[in-house]
């Protein structure tokens, strides 16, 4: 198998679009580059849609309470191990406790701190069914190590009620030379970088790249819209006020002509395309190679490409499904009346 030579531009295709926020250590930097430094795997990884992790901010507490809440529920009211960043074991909610109330102790004697900064910040590291638990656990650890150790006081705890093996993470706001923990989406996506690489290491196949290097152009679901929509459609709650002016939109678009694609619409198929040429542009590249295992990985390329899913935007899935469900109801037999 040779080396891999790179379409100019190609690895823009995952590169986050802005720089990190904070200024990271060495150690994280090289944790997270690590994943970049062989474009080959990344794309084979890429290419056979390995499972992608999940990075993702669940919230933030502003008071003791709040935290000691958060605290207790991670730990399911301390029944299940607390691990601190020491590699400490915190049982029952007396240790809970006293991790909120330390952590909010030290808010309070902290002059700079406001009266709604946050004295937590709320992780959760997820992968997809069937990963182990273990593993995911052991991963969890090694990032958080990387992240945050010498920098802010965590806990965290492995959750297994779900199909999905997942880790809680509480960091402390305030780092231990006062600095304060307010990440952004490019850390969020070094984070994921971080948090792949080290289920890697420990043998389970994972990758963190962007939603546009995977086709994916439509947003995931907030976490409070999702449990708004769930309450709606249990039928315990109105549609949320986000969800009804976007089938607004939508219907607009399925009923009434207004078709024509907004800007960020347009510029989301412009993007789509250049990455998609840029793959297909690699996949020619490496099919030229006199190396039989370049040209199968071509084809491998070609084909992911051929699967990525259309460019779409909410209005226009929205649309679609209006249309479906109107065909539907006008095919539906009409109900007999006595």
């Amino acid at each position: 198998m040779s080396d891999m030579s790179m379409v100019p531009g190609f690895e823009d295709v995952w590169r986050p679009p802005v720089r990190p926020h904070r200024v990271k250590p060495e150690t994280l930097l090289g944790s997270a580059r690590r994943s970049d430094s062989d474009p080959r795997a990344r794309l084979s990884r890429l290419s056979r849609r390995a499972p992608e992790v999940m990075v993702k901010v669940t919230g933030r507490t502003r008071d003791a309470g709040t935290l000691r809440a958060h605290l207790d529920y991670i730990s399911r009211n301390g029944k299940l191990e607390l691990e601190d960043r020491d590699g400490g074991l915190l049982t029952g909610r007396g240790d809970v406790k006293d991790v909120a109330d330390a952590w909010s102790e030290t808010a309070r004697l902290d002059r700079l701190t406001r009266a709604n900064s946050p004295l937590s910040l709320s992780l959760m590291l997820s992968m997809p069914a069937g990963s182990d638990p273990t593993k995911v656990r052991d991963a969890a650890r090694a990032f958080a190590s990387t992240v945050f150790a010498g920098e802010h006081d965590y806990v965290f705890a492995l959750h297994t009620d779900t199909p999905h093996p997942h880790v809680h993470m509480a960091i402390s706001a305030r780092g231990d030379m006062g600095q304060r923990l307010n990440p952004k989406k490019a850390d969020l996506e070094l984070w994921r970088q971080v948090f792949a690489q080290a289920l890697r290491d420990r043998g389970i196949d994972a990758e963190a790249t962007p939603r546009r290097a995977r086709g994916v152009t439509r947003k995931a679901e907030r976490t409070h819209l999702r449990k708004i929509r769930e309450r709606h459609e249990a039928g315990l709650g109105p549609m949320s006020r986000v969800k009804r002016s976007a089938y607004s939109e939508a219907a607009k678009a399925a009923f009434q002509g207004d078709t024509e694609r907004r800007i960020w619409e347009r510029k989301l198929v412009e993007r789509q395309t250049a990455v998609r040429t840029l793959y297909l542009q690699q996949a020619r590249l490496l099919a030229r190679s006199n190396d039989p295992s370049d040209r199968a990985f071509a084809e491998k390329v070609e084909a992911f490409v051929r699967t990525m899913p259309q460019p779409d935007s909410e209005r226009l899935a929205l649309a679609r499904e209006l249309r479906d469900a109107n065909r539907n109801l006008a095919r539906a037999p009409p109900e007999r009346t006595r």
